[in-house]
């Protein structure tokens, strides 16, 4: 009887743990955002999302890549939702029924740094094509972001309203990589790059870059969130998405991306609120 109720036991163990994992397993859930490297760099998912997961239970897979990256795995159904600045993409990628609820969180601008020595004599402008066209002009050396992020995007446009085939040209190197990474390369470069500010304010101290032209309406840079479609893609998890989209651009959300201050520095404006 001894030797029965052992050998039960024995094989009793296991089921139990197994079920006690995957009871862990069901109750634990993720949601999968992807972002842009700027919301990533400069600390603000890690200051808010927090606060979010505590509420819901949840946890927030954070996927940091450029815009076009993450539009793309959003399009693959291998996320949940994307925040992400690139208004134009974001509504094809809704139209082409990729995603849904896309709703307007929060801008700040982009900037144009260089090197103290300033070679293309650009300081203080804040006519950000007639500083490309002086970059352009002199061939001073400019590093672009070169990963179909929304801020290459952004930089290409200029280059486009300029007429100025900028790609491949010996003074302009595309470097493929994150803005943290660009800034890096340009601050040990001594070359111009184009960067969000909030990953600037992050940097600026050990790339010994400076701002040098900012404040043209053209460098506005707006940040809009999207779940991905249920009706596409079933599994994801939509209801946490719909919840994240909510928490984001409520009361409580807005208050927390505002109360980001790096060093006292606002770093990320919310939108108007029910501006879509």
């Amino acid at each position: 009887m001894m030797c029965s109720f052992f050998s039960l036991y024995r094989w009793a163990t296991p089921l139990v743990l197994l079920f006690a994992l995957h009871s862990t397993a069901i109750e634990a859930r993720e949601l999968r955002l992807a972002t842009t490297t700027s919301t990533d760099n400069s600390g603000l998912l890690r200051a808010i999302l927090p606060q979010f997961e505590n509420a819901r239970g949840i946890t927030v897979q954070v996927i940091s890549v450029g815009t076009g990256k993450a539009l793309k795995l959003a399009e693959n159904g291998d996320v949940d939702l994307l925040l992400v600045h690139d208004r134009q993409a974001e509504e094809a990628f809704v139209a082409a029924g990729h995603g849904s609820e896309r709703r307007d969180v929060m801008y700040n601008d982009f900037i144009l740094v260089g090197p103290k020595s300033d070679p293309a004599a650009v300081r203080g402008g804040d006519d950000v094509l007639a500083a490309f066209r002086k970059v352009a002009a002199t061939q001073s050396p400019f590093v672009s972001r070169g990963d179909d992020s929304g801020t290459e995007r952004m930089e290409q446009s200029y280059w486009q309203a300029l007429d100025i085939a900028a790609q491949g040209r010996p003074w302009h190197l595309s470097a493929g990589l994150g803005m943290g990474e660009v800034l890096t390369m340009a601050g040990e470069m001594q070359a111009y790059t184009l960067s969000d500010r909030a990953t600037f304010a992050t940097y600026q101290a050990r790339t010994g870059l400076e701002i040098l032209v900012q404040g043209d309406p053209r460098m506005y840079n707006p940040y809009g969130i999207i779940a991905v479609s249920r009706s596409k893609y079933p599994d994801i998890n939509f209801s946490d998405a719909l919840a994240l989209i909510d928490w984001l651009t409520s009361d409580a959300g807005r208050a927390a991306i505002s109360a980001f201050k790096p060093k006292g520095e606002q770093l990320f404006f919310v939108a108007p609120a029910g501006k879509q």
